[in-house]
């Protein structure tokens, strides 16, 4: 993850002097020092003892910043660092706190700029409206040096604050994964997800996916979980469908049984549309979940959608051996739909009531579905994790969204986020 954000350049001095105000030939007071134009909120000056070290300072300083010639900077690194005792006052702070960012910037030395930055954001001199610029650039350029603490520092009240640059909540989560706080740079995510939305504007959706990504090389399961089904949320598009259910499938001990209802979401949402490459495993899962031998419907349904899309071959063994098997029952297991429907509405238990509602959904009979799942439900004996998971289903697939909602809330156990998925698929059908 480190290394994805750049370095400032020497353009960067330009834009931050630009925008900050702070520039190298501002107001002279005193005796001839630049100071920069409205950069006092409060009355303050300049000690004796840094007047006399800027009328030699002064003008090398300026020349460079306007030439931005790298052996001329490093030429003035050791002056700067000799002048830094004559430094008393907050007045005295922020025009030396400049011209270290900007000599820094010239000789590509970033610890100096990031003490320059710090002297100037620790002046109290910065007006209100610049303060939050200087200090994005401290995070940044400390994050970059890779002084993380003081990164975390810098960034957090900003992220907090909902900042306007995008980029600053990635850095501040990755300063503390850098740092092996995995679980609070998840927090300062979400907490910026939070600020931003309170503001009524979009979460870029990298910030889910830089949470998404700690979270999994961190083995954090309910923090990934809880982001990727935030994503979906923000930005419910197929490949954020297919990556929200992989995770919750990586971290949630799925049975074949749950990789059933993660393929019926994946087949709603469109997650199987994305690149062949990604959903091949997906198309192999589902069908071994639903089984030719239970299923035969549903499996050749996702198998030929599987061959349509280019995920499956049909030169694949196992493809053309789960299509012969599933094809050559279909007949025989809806004609036998119509005695277990009516053994499940006699069975004091709801077994045999789930194994139809489950045949029924399996061939997009989501009214009868609803039904015996219901039937099973009141009857008990049966995994209701299960039975409530695809009654909501097949309450989805009726467009009954409040009752789908309703009924995933109720869903418990190694379930829930699988739950939850549906229920923002069956919460983005009503938008």
């Amino acid at each position: 993850m480190r290394g994805s954000f750049g370095f400032f350049g020497k353009s960067t001095v330009a834009a931050l002097a630009l925008a900050t105000g702070l520039v190298a030939g501002g107001t002279m007071i005193g005796a001839g020092v630049a100071v920069a134009k409205d950069a006092k909120p409060a009355k303050v000056t300049n000690s004796p003892e840094f007047i006399k070290i800027a009328q030699t300072l002064q003008k090398p300083v300026a020349d460079v910043a306007a030439s931005k010639d790298k052996a001329a900077a490093a030429a003035l690194v050791p002056q700067l660092a000799a002048a830094e005792a004559s430094v008393k006052t907050a007045a005295d702070r922020i025009i030396f706190g400049q011209w270290q960012q900007q000599i820094g910037a010239a000789a590509e030395d970033k610890v100096l700029q990031q003490k320059g930055l710090q002297n100037m954001a620790d002046s109290g001199q910065l007006p209100a409206d610049k303060q939050g610029l200087v200090t994005y650039f401290l995070g940044v350029t400390a994050y970059q040096n890779k002084d993380y603490p003081t990164a975390v520092k810098a960034l957090g009240p900003l992220v907090a604050a909902n900042y306007s640059d995008d980029s600053a909540a990635e850095i501040l989560a990755d300063a503390y994964a850098s740092q092996n706080q995995a679980p609070q740079a998840i927090e300062a995510l979400k907490g910026a997800i939070a600020a931003r939305k309170a503001a009524g504007a979009a979460v870029p959706d990298s910030w889910f996916k830089r949470g998404n990504l700690i979270a999994y090389q961190n083995k954090l399961g309910p923090q990934a979980i809880e982001m990727a089904t935030m994503q979906v949320e923000s930005q419910p598009n197929a490949l954020n469908w297919l990556g929200a259910g992989q995770l919750v499938r990586e971290f949630g001990n799925f049975s074949k049984e749950e990789s059933l209802d993660l393929g019926r979401l994946f087949l709603r949402t469109g997650a199987l549309d994305n690149d062949p490459k990604y959903t091949e495993r997906e198309f192999i899962e589902y069908i071994q979940a639903a089984d030719p031998r239970r299923l035969p419907g549903e499996t050749v349904k996702v198998g030929e959608l599987g061959l349509a899309k280019g995920a499956l071959k049909s030169s694949d063994p196992f493809v053309t051996d789960a299509l012969s098997q599933a094809r050559g029952r279909i007949a025989a297991d809806k004609a036998s739909l119509a005695a277990l429907e009516k053994d499940g509405r006699a069975s004091p238990t709801g077994k045999s009531a789930v194994a139809t509602a489950d045949a029924y959904l399996s061939y997009g009979e989501a009214a009868k579905a609803e039904e015996m799942y219901q039937i099973a439900l009141q009857k008990g004996g049966i995994d209701a994790d299960r039975a409530l998971t695809r009654l909501g289903i097949a309450q989805v697939d009726l467009g009954k969204y409040a009752d789908a909602k309703a009924t995933f809330a109720k869903v418990t156990g190694v379930r829930a986020p699988l739950a939850k998925l549906w229920s923002v698929y069956a919460s983005s059908k009503v938008q």
